[in-house]
């Protein structure tokens, strides 16, 4: 793959600089075009193109943040519309960019897209699981999927399931266009570099891999964990973070230099990552902490222990296992989930430094999947009996379904402070 990529780089023959800047020319042209039409139909004589790049460095930076948190009101619990499908516990799910479609997946196998409307929760359509050894002659997975992302043009989805494998799907139509083989192990977890169709893919076989969705090629592997990858995550920058389960680490992978920031300060098996923006993350652990981080520091700027509170299991006070965890991107809002019987919601302070509980929305069952709509006007949580990974327990009262959580804001005027409010 690296072979590839250098024989290309040959081919063009421009230096590192002369490429940056046909770039940058090609997307201040890009930029002048968008904001030339939506000029043409707002007739507001705005410096458009100044403040959209204002806006694209703050992002770059991770200093774009949205303060919306302090307008988010609890939800009506009889608002929160529950889609079912899927036999078993619902894994993971992605959200498409433009809002309208939610895509889910199971310990079934099945993949379900489903049309997110107001009124009503349409599916679309099913890929059904199938038997193992059945991959290459009908449409679905045939073991649990565990992990799946979008591209950030809504054209691609991939799946990755326990099977060691990765599909590639037409987002519009569900028609499976790749298998990518590759990992030795469980796939669990998946993210589309954000503006490209660059795929990253992490695995309990310690290993990270890069894709090229597009040319259906695989670039190359990186190595660093010491134990089962559990989940991952990119933005735009050409690198990737992830949660290293019991070897009590999270790492942020540099591609191109091939290299890797060490992270730690979880005392359990880190479980579940996420980008808030470019510099911060947050994480969650089976030691029932959730950790916000600075990637230019190596240990936590906060850490909240026992965020869901603690359970009695079987004579021993236990903390609550956090399983999933989303965090509204470029903006101060986070969202925990455990099987503590509620979805918790989050507050970041300024640098953040501080982490304020807001509300707990009631759930019944493991919340193995957590999203944020595009827009922050929903919350997408995928519910099962049992652990996403696992089958410690099972809460047989609880539904496998997906929870569509409607997101209330006291004010709908955006707050001159937090530059690119929505």
């Amino acid at each position: 793959g690296r072979r590839c990529r250098e024989a290309a780089e040959d081919e063009v023959e421009e230096t590192p600089q002369e490429k940056k800047l046909r770039l940058a020319k090609q997307y201040l042209e890009e930029l002048r075009q968008l904001e030339e039409e939506r000029a043409e139909e707002e007739l507001e004589p705005a410096d458009l193109i100044g403040d959209r790049l204002k806006e694209d460095v703050l992002e770059q930076k991770g200093r774009l943040q949205r303060l919306v948190a302090k307008d988010v009101q609890p939800p009506d619990p009889a608002r929160i519309r529950v889609l079912r499908g899927h036999q078993l516990p619902v894994t993971c799910l992605a959200i498409s960019p433009d809002d309208r479609f939610i895509f889910s997946a199971s310990k079934d196998g099945s993949l379900i897209k489903c049309k997110w409307e107001v009124d009503s929760g349409k599916r679309l359509c099913v890929a059904p699981g199938g038997k193992k050894g059945t991959e290459e002659r009908h449409m679905g997975h045939a073991s649990q999927v565990l992990c799946m992302a979008i591209s950030s043009d809504g054209k691609y989805l991939a799946t990755g399931d326990r099977n060691k494998l990765i599909m590639i799907w037409d987002a519009a139509t569900c028609k499976r266009l790749h298998i990518f083989t590759g990992h030795r192990d469980a796939v669990s977890g998946l993210s589309f570099r954000k503006g490209t169709h660059q795929l990253y893919s992490a695995s309990h076989d310690r290993c990270v891999k890069v894709w090229d969705v597009a040319e259906n090629a695989y670039v190359e592997t990186l190595l660093g964990h010491q134990d089962i990858i559990t989940g991952l995550d990119s933005l735009s920058r050409e690198c990737c973070v992830t949660a290293g389960g019991r070897d009590g680490t999270v790492r942020l992978w540099k591609i191109p230099e091939e290299s890797q920031l060490v992270f730690s300060g979880h005392q359990g098996s880190i479980d579940c990552i996420q980008l808030i923006n470019e510099e911060h993350m947050v994480s969650g652990a089976d030691d029932g902490s959730l950790a916000l981080w600075g990637l230019t520091k190596k240990k936590p700027l906060v850490l909240a222990r026992q965020a869901h509170g603690e359970q009695d299991a079987q004579h021993l006070q236990q903390p609550y296992w956090i399983s999933a965890v989303a965090a509204l991107r470029n903006s101060d809002l986070l969202a925990t989930g455990s099987h503590s019987g509620s979805v918790k919601l989050w507050k970041c302070g300024e640098g953040f430094r501080k982490l304020e509980h807001l509300f707990s929305i009631p759930l019944v069952g493991f919340v193995n999947s957590l999203k944020f709509s595009a827009s922050g006007d929903f919350l997408v949580a995928g519910i099962g009996q049992e652990h996403r990974l696992g089958r410690w327990w099972r809460i047989k009262e609880a539904k496998n379904s997906i929870c569509i959580i409607p997101l209330k804001q006291k004010t709908t005027a955006s707050s001159p402070e937090s530059p690119g409010s929505s």
